[in-house]
């Protein structure tokens, strides 16, 4: 095993590109949906399989590709993965039928989940608690921006050589992060840890579930990410028929969602070192709070404009971009030998349940903004509570 000592700028990015691959190969095919409809004559829902089914992908690889990468080491799994994000993305392409594109979606998405889990394990393998919190802050902004970033990209290619030309710019990413990670990424694992099939997965899942204080970062980090999905699945909806605005118009406002989320991971890089995480999450999840409360509020005193629903999300947001790297960070410090397999864990749980969300988001829309708010400030109070059940009570205890 190769030794390493430090993260250059140059693997950073690298890292931080592939662990947005998914959430990118997921989105950038949004504005295709209706094409995708009328092409092969199906339904919305059936239509929507190709998004919702690519979630629940990227949960199901969360989970595997971190204890798999704990015993065989992470360079190797890599490699794996975005190799089958590659074939998916090349299947994808070449599907005739609604059928096939959806099955080479789920592959295509279940490979590209590889770069979620490692990114945040290879970097906790290399660096310290606090200097890990820093660069995972990194790692989150690019995957959350960069998806965010993706339909517009994908609106345009489409425009111009047709929709199925998003995957052969996945198809490309994948190439380029092969050869790059191929030559650039060392092994980082130090010492391989036993892994015997799935009952050793979920002997590894056991211990982590009974750790509170790792319960407590995960299920932080968990709902603060439903926060965030419920509200970026249902915005486009609330800004046409809520506030009547044109579809024009939302771009320009949700400009303020992604500038939020980056200046609360600037925040959480700069002070990393002179505040602690514990505090920092807290601080951030409170701010997440305060910012949806501040929505509400004005939605309820009559301001129905959008700047008036997207500047208090923007606050939001910025809270939850200080609590999602420096919870991710402790999730994972918790357990160093389980680095792999917390960080899938912690992966499953962010999808999979930001994934229920996103549907009932569209279950208990009434025609107005109350179901999102109501939905999205609870999952921010239980952030906040689940945090200090699990992580401060259980530390006040121990120290005690």
């Amino acid at each position: 095993m190769s030794e390493v000592n430090s993260l250059s700028n140059r693997m950073i990015i690298l890292l931080a590109a592939v662990s947005a691959l998914g959430p990118v190969a997921m989105q950038i095919l949004l504005p295709a949906l209706p094409i995708i409809k009328e092409t092969f004559l199906v339904t919305d829902d059936v239509a929507q399989l190709t998004l919702s089914l690519s979630m629940l992908a990227i949960a199901a690889g969360t989970l595997i590709y971190g204890p798999l990468s704990d015993k065989y080491g992470r360079k190797p799994i890599m490699l794996i993965g975005i190799s089958i994000t590659l074939v998916g993305s090349i299947l994808c392409f070449l599907s005739d039928t609604i059928i096939s594109l959806i099955i080479s979606r789920v592959i295509q998405a279940f490979g590209a989940a590889v770069g979620l889990v490692l990114a945040r394990a290879i970097v906790r393998d290399i660096c310290g608690a606090a200097e890990a919190a820093r660069v995972i802050a990194t790692l989150v902004m690019v995957m959350v921006v960069l998806p965010m970033m993706s339909p517009a990209l994908g609106g345009e290619l489409m425009q111009k050589f047709g929709w199925q030309s998003v995957f052969v710019v996945i198809a490309i990413a994948s190439v380029f992060a092969l050869i790059f990670l191929l030559f650039n990424l060392p092994e980082t694992l130090k010492e391989p840890v036993p892994f015997e099939g799935v009952s050793s997965m979920l002997a590894t899942f056991s211990i982590l579930l009974k750790s509170r204080i790792f319960c407590g970062y995960a299920f932080c980090i968990t709902f603060v990410s439903v926060v965030f999905f419920s509200f970026i699945s249902a915005a486009p909806e609330v800004m046409i028929s809520v506030l009547n605005r044109p579809p024009t118009e939302y771009g320009y406002y949700f400009v303020l969602i992604p500038i939020g989320f980056m200046s609360g991971n600037y925040v959480a890089r700069h002070f990393s070192v002179s505040i602690s995480i514990d505090r920092m999450i807290a601080f951030g999840a409170s701010v997440g709070i305060v910012g949806i409360i501040l929505a509400l509020s004005l939605q309820m005193i009559g301001f129905n404009q959008p700047l008036a629903l997207f500047a208090p999300i923007a606050l939001a947001v910025f809270g939850n971009g200080i609590t999602l790297p420096n919870a991710q960070a402790a999730a994972i410090n918790e357990f160093p030998q389980y680095a792999g397999s917390a960080s899938g864990l912690t992966g499953f749980l962010q999808m999979a349940v930001s994934a229920a969300a996103a549907q009932l988001v569209a279950i208990i829309y009434n025609g107005t903004v109350y179901p999102l708010l109501l939905l999205m400030l609870a999952s921010s109070i239980a952030s906040l509570l689940l945090f200090r059940w699990g992580v401060l009570r259980q530390k006040k205890k121990i120290h005690s």
